[in-house]
């Protein structure tokens, strides 16, 4: 099989011959190739060649675009500023007040520079890899966007504070991910990965009032689109699994301190990946331990497992841990 028939067969029920590897690999990859952040986070032809040397190297099934969380922001008027060996900053937030939501315009992701960037970086692994790989788009979710937007203490505040003003930039910024996500696809990408990190750090109660209905949007969308949808929330996430069990998507990344058995209990359709410990695990780890867990997280999850670190693959990572 090739990759992106066996991680196709696994999510539509069918014969797979082991289970998919999807390891998301940022400054690790760049590093790779011999390059670095700022080069892999600002031109589209460093990412597609690192992760796909990565996908070649090591035997991952997918290939993604996911290089930070500002390509929208810098479409709504974000300053994002780069660096050589760390992730890129937004360091001006487009909004200062939630209340000036409006005044925000949703950017078109083919003339906005980053956005653009990103669907070239879809549309060169379709031409390198002749539907050899997955290809993951990637979006940021309404939360994490608004958090971007406005900066994320701010906005923290702001749905504690000013919950109707909220829903208009929620709105906003689903639009904008509905929009970016259908470029996506458009251009190639067979699955929209869909980061949402700070849910984390909301209560289940605000999440389900504020955050579910607009995820629901986007993860209908993407749906509509021809898209499978992979939800990447770092952290603990056990307070949300009354509310993501309602929604429809399809890959959940579980972070290392996500009990994996509870998981498959609360959300029994979705696929499972996870859940190393990045640094404890993955980076400090050996090969023999690495398999090891993986086999208990397989285990746990049952069939509809796929293989992946908690988060990124850290800079620095041993290639026989990452190999494991």
């Amino acid at each position: 099989m090739t990759p992106r028939q066996r991680y196709k067969a696994l999510l539509e029920g069918d014969a797979f011959d082991f289970h998919p590897r999807i390891p998301i690999a940022m400054q690790f990859a760049a590093e790779y190739i011999g390059s670095n952040y700022r080069a892999f986070a600002s031109d589209h032809k460093v990412l597609v060649e690192a992760n796909l040397r990565c996908a070649e190297d090591f035997g991952f099934d997918q290939v993604s675009c996911i290089s930070d969380p500002y390509r929208e922001t810098a479409g709504l008027g974000g300053e994002i500023v780069f660096h050589d060996n760390a992730v890129p900053e937004c360091r001006k937030p487009p909004l200062e007040d939630v209340s000036e939501a409006n005044q925000l315009e949703i950017p078109d992701p083919e003339s906005s520079p980053r956005m653009q960037d990103r669907l070239e970086a879809v549309r060169l692994y379709r031409k390198c890899s002749e539907n050899h790989y997955s290809i993951l788009g990637w979006v940021e979710g309404p939360a994490a966007l608004a958090g971007d937007v406005r900066g994320l203490s701010d906005f923290l505040m702001d749905l504690l504070e000013e919950p109707e003003e909220c829903e208009r930039l929620l709105e906003i910024c689903t639009e904008t991910s509905i929009r970016f996500a259908r470029a996506q696809i458009a251009a190639g990408a067979d699955t929209i990965g869909v980061g949402d990190a700070i849910c984390s750090q909301i209560s289940g109660q605000t999440y389900q009032n504020m955050i579910q209905p607009f995820q629901r949007q986007l993860f209908e969308a993407i749906h509509r689109a021809g898209a499978r949808i992979r939800l990447h929330i770092c952290g603990q996430t056990r307070h949300l699994w009354n509310g993501l069990a309602a929604l429809a998507f399809d890959i959940m990344d579980c972070d290392h301190m996500v009990d994996l058995a509870s998981a498959r209990q609360a959300l029994p359709d979705v696929v499972l990946a996870g859940n190393h410990d990045p640094v404890a695990d993955i980076l400090r780890g050996n090969p023999e331990s690495i398999r090891s867990k993986t086999r208990t997280s397989r285990s746990l999850s049952g069939r509809r497992f796929m293989v992946n670190a908690g988060c990124e693959i850290p800079s620095g990572t041993p290639a026989a841990n990452l190999q494991a």
